[in-house]
């Protein structure tokens, strides 16, 4: 008589979980481009076919990716000096995720390209857009994409270690630096 294999409760709540969880890891260290199926599964713990059988690919994992990098706010108040304290810990600890290479990284795959894009538009230029447009200023989209790409560059920049002070800065003498920087 044969052992019987104990049998393996499938939880596919959890399974998304940590899928979401290791391809938003690394897609922050490595980029999108870089970062394979295998890996994921691999960083997850599971079966990589699991990538296809609950998101339908990685493209559409990546949204998922996307979506709860959102969270329950899907809007950044950049002007709001608690949130962007908590962001840059957060960048800081996990290095910066998919919303962020956005600006920088122009993805092969046109729908992963579009819903970066849509995202990085729905969180942060267009709460800046509303806020500039609401104090009358002029040219609200050009300005809120300018202060978009400056925090972006500042948020890549630190992580990167590209600009060394920036890098070493101690996280309380940078955010008044960047709150100045996105005051219209």
């Amino acid at each position: 008589m044969s052992a019987e294999k104990p049998v393996r409760r499938r939880d596919s709540a959890r399974s998304k979980e940590l899928l979401v969880q290791a391809a938003g890891e690394l897609v922050a260290e490595r980029g999108f481009e870089r970062t394979t199926v295998r890996d994921i599964g691999e960083r997850a713990g599971l079966d990589q076919a699991l990538i296809a059988r609950y998101f339908g690919g990685k493209a559409q994992l990546l949204i998922a990716v996307l979506r709860a990098e959102a969270g329950d706010s899907l809007e950044l108040d950049l002007f709001d000096t608690e949130q962007v304290r908590m962001l840059l810990e957060r960048i800081g600890q996990r290095g910066p995720g998919p919303i962020f290479q956005a600006a920088v990284q122009r993805p092969r795959d046109p729908a992963v390209e579009t819903a970066m894009h849509d995202e990085l538009h729905v969180r942060i230029v267009t709460p800046l857009k509303e806020t500039f447009a609401a104090q009358g200023l002029d040219n609200p989209q050009l300005r809120a994409e300018v202060a978009a790409a400056a925090f972006i560059g500042v948020v890549m920049g630190r992580s990167a270690g590209a600009f060394g002070e920036l890098a070493a800065a101690d996280l309380e003498d940078v955010l008044p630096l960047v709150q100045r920087l996105l005051s219209p």
